[in-house]
């Protein structure tokens, strides 16, 4: 089973789909399949430059387009409920065992509440996921009416998760239209993710730098 089947399938494009239809019932930014084949692809990239055996390289991609299916059941504890869809799904199309137990933890672990980088793979998928800031995410076309998170999103209009040569940094850098939002508004939501971007780039060994407008933050 291969990352580009499953972008194929009926069953899972279906429950993405629904899943965002909620989320956007609730307000929340885009969580279809624009942000699910970005993260996957994130997800593959940070594996492949750093290394990584193929096989897991494609897992990475798959737990990052299944990533956010628990969206529909709910908001609330979505990466767990996300997981056990997940097996589900992956039982059916016949993975082994051992991939399934890889792409399951990693979507059990990507959310910043509850989550923790337990492997590379999850490392992998909390940082593509927490990178992807971009204003087309943002839903509401009503600038007088945004809330602090399309101000946020809506302010970025560029965002590069790039490893260095070395091997040992991967950055995000991010251009901030301060018009409509400010840096300060970017950590007021996104700390707790950055702290876990932090985190997860130390179980693949590299550091974490968050940089901003050229200026280099964490």
């Amino acid at each position: 089973m291969t990352y580009e089947e499953i972008r194929k399938n009926h069953e899972v494009n279906t429950y993405i789909s629904q899943a965002d239809l909620s989320l956007s019932a609730l307000g929340f930014t885009e969580h279809s399949f624009a942000h699910c084949t970005m993260v996957a692809e994130k997800a593959g990239y940070i594996l492949q430059t750093l290394g990584y055996d193929e096989r897991l390289v494609e897992l990475a991609k798959i737990a990052g387009y299944l990533h956010d299916i628990g969206n529909l059941v709910n908001r609330e504890e979505h990466s767990q409920s996300g997981a056990i869809i997940a097996f589900r799904i992956l039982d059916h199309l016949d993975l082994l065992p051992e991939e399934i137990g890889t792409i399951v933890t990693a979507i059990g672990n990507h959310d910043e509440g509850t989550g923790i980088p337990v492997s590379p793979l999850a490392a992998a998928l909390i940082l593509a996921d927490k990178s992807d800031v971009r204003r087309n995410r943002v839903r509401n076309q009503d600038e007088s009416s945004f809330d602090i998170h399309d101000r946020v999103n809506y302010s970025v209009t560029k965002a590069e998760l790039k490893i260095n040569k070395a091997q040992t940094i991967i950055k995000l850098k991010l251009t901030i239209d301060t018009r409509y939002g400010s840096v300060m508004d970017y950590f007021e939501i996104f700390l707790q993710r950055m702290i876990l971007c932090r985190k997860a780039a130390e179980r693949l060994g590299l550091q974490f730098k968050l940089i901003i407008n050229e200026q280099q933050l964490i």
